[in-house]
């Protein structure tokens, strides 16, 4: 085989990650879910809001301690899906996710593909922010 035949490092997907679905990162550390700090939302709905819409249309979402920007929450990050990334979708950070709307946009681009596969809703895009600097954020998945 030839070395043009074969296939490239960033098109041979193996495994889970060829079919790896979008992806919600929820923050829910000190700041993003916290009652006290915003005590008019309703953190758990949120969460169980977007899990019920992941259930139906196949997205997934994680839950992590604290994504960084604790100024700007709640903070959600939409991961693309494998064929997102593909298509050149890029993980988008969203601040101020705290109404139902944001709650309901952020789902329903998520269900119709997210980064790379669909455009985002406009008011939506209002809401994004830059990533915090890596040696800044601090990860913890539940």
């Amino acid at each position: 085989m030839s070395p043009s035949a074969l296939p490239s490092p960033r098109t041979a997907l193996i495994g889970a990650a060829r079919q790896r679905p979008c992806t919600l990162v929820v923050c829910r550390g000190c700041c993003c879910g916290d009652p006290r700090k915003h005590p008019g939302f309703d953190h758990a709905w949120q969460l169980e809001r977007l899990r019920a819409a992941a259930a139906e249309h196949g997205f997934q979402v994680r839950t992590t301690d604290c994504l960084g920007p604790c100024d700007q929450a709640n903070v959600v990050v939409v991961q693309p899906s494998a064929a997102g990334r593909r298509a050149g979708g890029r993980p988008t950070w969203i601040g101020f996710a705290m109404d139902e709307d944001c709650t309901e946009e952020i789902a329903g681009w998520a269900a119709a593909g997210g980064p790379g596969l669909a455009e985002p809703p406009v008011t939506l895009e209002l809401q994004f922010i830059a990533p915090p600097r890596p040696e800044i954020r601090k990860r913890g998945r539940r």
